[in-house]
């Protein structure tokens, strides 16, 4: 049987038909087919609408504890009544054809669980360097103390010297009203935080061999004396400061803490993820 032209043609066209019905054109495209295949990929061998995240604060059984809060919108910023506010975008999404979610954040080093480096309140410091990569990781990691400060008063030196703190101790965590108030829970910022006094501060460095200090707050300083008592931690660059842990229900004692900032050249502070082990 003789096959025309015009039959030649009706029988390409409905071929053609036949293969963009099996595949779309949105397939026949390259970035556009890797990007569907790992999204589908992605659903088909993992993400379920029915899966639910969970998000320990212990691990291990209770071994390890994390002491840092998670970053959110409402969590509190110092000076502030707005809360840290939208920090998080994402930039590339998959659900809109880009082959990856990626995020970009925005935020102050000094937001959430963090470290002061000593640039923080000395220019010359600051210029000459001392930035959060310059900080000691020996001193940001071995045992400390966690102790109960007396929940009536700011961190004195008659504080101080009325925790007993052994000599040797290089690593104090103070819980304070802070913790009980659940301060790092409130979005807005107070200013009736408990936090270290200038000579309670001029006490930890006078007559104990600390030389990590951490808080429950946005600051380690109380607010009226908030950069006396700063000044007094920074000025030998030998004392760290680590603010906003996380310290509800964990018994005072002994711990082997584990901080790790960032490594983020020419930032007098940066965020830090710290943990406790049993």
């Amino acid at each position: 049987m003789t096959i025309t032209v015009g039959q030649q043609l009706l029988l390409l066209v409905l071929g053609l038909v036949f293969l963009l019905l099996l595949f779309p054109l949105h397939i026949l495209s390259p970035v556009a087919a890797t990007a569907d295949l790992s999204y589908r990929e992605a659903t088909e061998f993992g993400v379920r609408e029915d899966l639910v995240v969970m998000r320990p604060e212990e691990y291990d059984e209770g071994r390890i504890l994390d002491i840092t809060h998670a970053y959110h919108e409402d969590m509190p910023a110092g000076g502030t009544d707005e809360g840290l506010g939208r920090f998080l975008w994402l930039a590339k999404s998959m659900k809109n054809g880009s082959l990856s979610n990626s995020s970009v954040m925005k935020f102050s080093v000094h937001s959430g669980t963090h470290v002061d480096a000593p640039g923080h309140l000395f220019q010359h410091y600051f210029d000459a360097g001392f930035d959060v990569d310059s900080l000691d990781l020996g001193v940001l990691n071995g045992p400390a103390l966690l102790v109960d400060v007396p929940r009536d008063k700011n961190i004195t030196a008659d504080v101080m010297e009325s925790l007993h703190i052994p000599r040797g101790v290089r690593r104090v965590l103070f819980r304070t009203l802070n913790t009980d108030r659940k301060l790092m829970w409130k979005k807005e910022f107070d200013a009736s935080f408990v936090g270290f006094m200038k000579d309670g501060a001029q006490w930890l460095v006078d007559n104990t061999e600390i030389k990590l200090v951490g808080i429950d707050y946005v600051s380690i300083a109380a607010f009226d004396d908030l950069i006396p008592s700063h000044v007094v931690f920074l000025k030998t660059r030998e004392i760290i400061i680590v603010e906003s842990l996380k310290l509800d229900n964990i018994k005072p004692g002994i711990y082997s803490l584990h901080c790790l900032p960032l490594r983020l050249r020419g930032a007098e502070g940066s965020p830090v993820r710290c943990i406790l082990i049993n």
